[in-house]
């Protein structure tokens, strides 16, 4: 009987992300992935020792390709080109969102994005208490975000219907959802983003 062919750890993250685009976060198992690269399950595990890492190398496979490079100028361009990378990585696999918050620490992809926030903080003066500060606050900002676009409809039904709610008893509900729903997600982002990079400040020397 033919040995098995070789995979590789690409070969691993590209099914991987196949099925989880194809399937969703669910569908995501040792047997689908096995299947999308036709071999047997048991002969997956000659690679990957569980599901779990097998999220990661779809971690990476998302976030791999991310330009780690900054810009000139301002640090908070900088972060603000950063960040918006991620988000576009993400928005072309929206399913990776829960696998981007669990593996965000130990993903190779995602802690070189850290390292390179860090060194843009770092460069600018944060430094110690300041800069995990600031470095948790931009992460959780785009967490957050991910999350409200992808898994809560920033501009879906929900939206719609507060919209359409009594403006006598929620004027300022239904005034800023009618507002939201023209917004669009890159708008959105982008917006809030310059909030929270507007209130970090440089530690006073």
């Amino acid at each position: 009987m033919p040995r098995p062919r070789s995979l590789t750890t690409a070969d691993l993250a590209a099914a991987a992300l196949a099925v989880l685009d194809r399937d969703g976060l669910s569908g995501l198992t040792m047997r689908a992935v096995a299947k999308e690269l036709h071999v047997a399950t048991m002969a997956l595990y000659r690679y990957v020792p569980d599901r779990d890492r097998l999220e990661v190398l779809v971690v990476d496979q998302v976030l791999g390709g991310v330009d780690l490079s900054v810009p000139p100028g301002d640090w908070r361009d900088q972060l603000r080109a950063l960040l918006d990378r991620m988000r576009v990585a993400v928005t072309a696999h929206p399913a990776a969102v829960p696998l981007l918050m669990r593996h965000r620490q130990s993903a190779a992809a995602t802690l070189h994005i850290i390292e390179a926030m860090l060194g843009v903080l770092a460069a600018a003066g944060f430094t110690g208490r300041d800069r995990v500060l600031a470095q948790r606050t931009v992460i959780g900002y785009l967490l957050g975000f991910l999350q409200n676009e992808h898994y809560a409809a920033l501009a879906g039904p929900g939206t719609a219907a507060m919209a359409e709610l009594a403006a006598a008893e929620f004027p300022y509900l239904t005034e800023t959802a009618a507002e939201a729903r023209r917004l669009g997600p890159a708008a959105e982002f982008h917006g809030g983003l310059d909030i929270v990079l507007r209130g970090l400040t440089l530690p006073e020397s």
